[in-house]
């Protein structure tokens, strides 16, 4: 945009083209006055509340509960603004409210707790509550967050201003005794309890592994699917049930063998319509020796490793070569050769292991695989489930001036960054991840593609596997004795990322260069019982895997984290293991956490500071051209519509 001699400002062609679409939103020039006056006032708000969660793992009940307490913050504002005029029991119990409305009330109904009284002062309570937590957004954005069918009485309740004569008071005394009166003040405790969490959080990220070792990823995936903002950062779990959902045989018998050796095949079968009936017919004929899951467990480990060899045959450009170990067996002797060297193999029983062509399934094994990949392409929820990470996911994400990605960017011996050669063309660094992540979608939107359907299987397990991290050791863990073969190295990068520089130079490679800049990573729990902090590289660097999943927490001596980014700084809630929302309930016994606020920000960041300021500033450029446009005659403003 450029002054010409006439003292007018030259707009091209391309931009009066846009400025014209514009218009039709903004016809006239007080509605582009008061478009700009708005949005300049926004850029001086705080910024909303951040939460990022990792590693969930199905641990349904302790999700679902923080997502109800929002990590604690709300318990934190009960407590700022109650402390006098609340007991502390009568302000647990309005935290219980807030998290389970409905199931409270029931509770408190069988107890006589709840008479007109009791309704008129916790609906105030929730109120001035909410009138809290509404106070650093615009009132157009509340607006939005309002359960519809209160949202205009909700609306009245938290703007209400103090006059000379009390007339507003008055007025919301008789809205509040009327929700009583008509017996719609159950309802409205719903509607309250639903904004509080609204407001509580902004944004909620989930930086990988919603699936497997627990039971409920299913129901996981339904609260996310309904959350109002949430992104997703793909874990190496995520990617294998999205590659089982594209079709990809290998991901499928990993799904299989993961459920199954957790005892989870409820989510399979229960969930997502998946019958396992045809393996566990053929297991129970071919290993007849074994329990009924024992045998099935075994069945699905076979045509696994028979499947990953042939991906592993089809592309050597994986370099994986060293994982072909079922033309090793020698099932005479119950040995396998690894790296040169004999072990000793748990059992010897092999009937469909055919030595001379190893990786071909059986004609039944095939058949099997048939019925399951069939089973997975038509399960409607698993489909909807999957579509739902495609939308809201991505390997990484850079946000507010912080790289978010589940496992690591991969780094070689020297700390650079690690090239990977696919197709006759290298890639390394951000150029490698976005590749990936769009293979990924061609995987599952595009046509059947054997290659696409390999390389989801390859970022499961790869050995340059963004998402994975390390040379998993599977076969091993399945079927030799010695332990020693089971350690599984990690990528160089879990040495590196200890150090500022390393992290630095991650940071700039995203475009990610202000000092406060972060990563925020999960994947590897956090062994804290043992003095390990998540907090690393001079404070670069945070991993947020606390241990959501119960079979880490004896490791990690917690159960999980949320970090926490607001407009004061940032800070890890570390939480103890959740026992039940059932305790919650009769009980008003909260998720223990504690709070750790290691980087507080010298000045409170503004909406003006994050990623959607710089968008505003971007439309208000727009808006004041639009000004221009207008007043040079260049377009025909009129009255609004």
């Amino acid at each position: 945009m450029q002054e010409n001699t006439s003292g007018s400002i030259a707009i091209s062609d391309e931009k009066l083209k846009y400025l014209t679409l514009l218009s039709e939103k903004y016809p006239s020039i007080p509605s582009v006055y008061r478009e700009i006056i708005n949005l300049k006032a926004i850029l001086n708000l705080p910024k909303g509340t951040e939460h990022f969660m990792s590693d969930l793992h199905g641990e349904y009940e302790a999700f679902f509960h923080i997502l109800n307490n929002a990590a604690g913050v709300i318990r934190e504002k009960v407590e700022m603004i109650f402390p006098d005029r609340l007991s502390a029991k009568e302000r647990r119990e309005i935290c219980t409210l807030v998290y389970y409305p409905s199931e409270k009330l029931k509770l408190l109904k069988a107890q006589n707790k709840v008479t007109p009284v009791w309704y008129k002062l916790t609906l105030k309570n929730l109120i001035e509550l909410a009138k809290f937590l509404s106070s650093k957004y615009t009132r157009s954005k509340v607006r939005k967050a309002l359960p519809g069918d209160f949202s205009y009485i909700i609306d009245e309740l938290l703007h209400a201003q103090p006059d000379e004569d009390n007339n507003q008071y008055v007025y919301h005394e008789k809205i509040i005794d009327t929700i009583i009166d008509i017996d719609s003040a159950d309802e409205f405790i719903r509607a309250l309890s639903k904004l509080i969490k609204r407001l509580a959080v902004d944004r909620l990220h989930i930086v990988g592994d919603i699936f497997d070792r627990g039971s409920s990823a299913d129901k996981i995936m339904e609260l996310l699917m309904v959350h109002p903002s949430v992104d997703i950062e793909w874990g190496n779990h995520d990617i294998l049930w999205m590659g089982a959902c594209c079709g990809s045989d290998a991901c499928i018998a990993n799904v299989l063998r993961n459920n199954i050796k957790y005892d989870n095949i409820d989510i399979l079968e229960s969930s997502y319509g998946i019958s396992l009936r045809a393996l566990t017919l053929f297991a129970e004929q071919t290993y007849q020796s074994l329990p009924p899951m024992d045998a099935a467990l075994k069945a699905i480990a076979v045509i696994l490793f028979k499947l990953e060899g042939q991906i592993i045959l089809r592309h050597p450009e994986y370099d994986m070569a060293d994982r072909l170990l079922l033309d090793k067996i020698d099932t005479k002797r119950g040995v396998v050769l690894i790296d040169g060297r004999e072990y000793a193999l748990k059992d010897a029983d092999f009937p469909t292991l055919n030595l001379q062509d190893a990786y071909t399934l059986t004609e039944e094994e095939h058949l099997v695989m048939e019925n399951l990949r069939t089973a997975f392409l038509n399960s409607h929820v698993l489909r909807s489930h999957i579509e739902f990470l495609y939308e809201k996911g991505n390997l990484y994400r850079c946000h507010n001036g912080n790289l978010l990605f589940h496992g690591c960017i991969p780094l070689n011996e020297k700390g650079e960054f690690d090239e990977i050669q696919i197709g006759g063309r290298i890639y390394k660094g951000r150029e490698y991840m976005d590749y990936a992540g769009k293979i990924a979608r061609r995987a599952f939107f595009g046509r059947y593609d054997q290659d696409n359907l390999d390389f989801m299987w390859y970022l499961w397990c790869g050995k340059k596997s963004p998402v994975s991290g390390r040379n998993m050791k599977t076969f091993e863990r399945a079927f030799v004795i010695d332990e020693n073969t089971y350690h599984e190295e990690k990528n160089p990068y879990y040495r590196f990322y200890k150090q500022e520089e390393y992290c630095v130079k991650i940071l700039h490679e995203f475009g990610l260069d202000a000092p406060t800049s972060h990563i925020i990573n999960g994947h590897t729990p956090i062994k804290v019982s043992k003095g390990e902090s998540p907090v690393k590289a001079n404070k670069r660097l945070i991993v947020i895997d606390g241990g959501f999943c119960k079979a880490y927490q004896k490791t990690t001596g917690i159960a999980g984290y949320t970090l926490i980014y607001n407009s004061h700084g940032m800070r890890l809630k570390a939480h103890q293991p959740f026992e039940s929302i059932a305790k919650v309930l009769s009980e008003n016994v909260d998720l223990e956490s504690s709070s750790d606020f290691f980087e507080t920000e010298p000045e409170r960041v503004m909406v003006k500071d994050t990623d959607n300021g710089k968008k505003i500033l971007e439309t208000i450029a727009d808006l004041e051209l639009l000004l221009v446009a207008y007043r040079q005659g260049l377009l025909v403003h009129g009255k609004e519509k």
